[in-house]
């Protein structure tokens, strides 16, 4: 197993590696370029607590995806535990789809507040790799699961999910990113100092 792979506890559901397309060298250009306080505020999205933020917008630039991934996983193995908790007061519950039926859904409503009581903190887990109509189920079962945890082995789990998420996220933010525009002058001219 791989240094930068945490096991999988017992109980916890697997969730594939997501496969996807890589960013084209532009985006991952547009991302190394941009101002930091542009990049941290992006990199939030993908996991709220500023200090892992700050570390990835600090070591650009990246040679490749490859590189800025295992930045990130590096970044949230060294998150402390106000930063966890930091993360985790930033993420809502796990979208599913619609559609689904409402006995499943006052279950998973159920589960939710009994997992929040136990534990102090919003359920999170990385459904990338899952299909759409599974997700429900897989979200059902692993809570369930989880409550079952003692406070450490769900911190380590939680942690996990965390990284697993803000990994998805974070290949998905390169893929689309874009710098803010830089103004443009009339005439393409400058302005002259003062």
């Amino acid at each position: 197993m791989p240094a930068h792979r945490l096991p999988q506890l017992p109980g916890q559901v697997a969730v594939p590696e997501q496969k996807s397309v890589p960013p084209s060298p532009a985006r991952l250009q547009h991302f190394n370029d941009a101002p930091a306080d542009e990049v941290e505020r992006a990199l939030l999205t993908c996991c709220r607590t500023p200090r892992w933020a700050r570390r990835l917008a600090a070591h650009r630039p990246y040679p490749d995806l490859d590189a800025l991934l295992a930045a990130a996983d590096e970044a949230a193995y060294d998150l402390t535990p106000g930063d966890l908790a930091e993360a985790l007061a930033g993420e809502s519950l796990t979208p599913l789809p619609d559609g689904g039926y409402s006995a499943a859904h006052t279950a998973l409503s159920a589960a939710h507040a009994a997992y929040e009581s136990r534990f102090g903190h919003v359920f999170v887990i990385c459904l990338d790799g899952i299909a759409p109509e599974e997700s429900l189920d897989q979200v059902l079962g692993a809570i369930r699961s989880r409550l079952t945890n003692d406070r450490e082995e769900e911190r380590v789990t939680t942690a996990e999910e965390l990284r697993r998420l803000a990994r998805g996220r974070l290949a998905r933010l390169v893929r689309t990113f874009r710098a803010a525009p830089v103004p443009q002058h009339p005439l393409g001219c400058e302005p002259r100092p003062q």
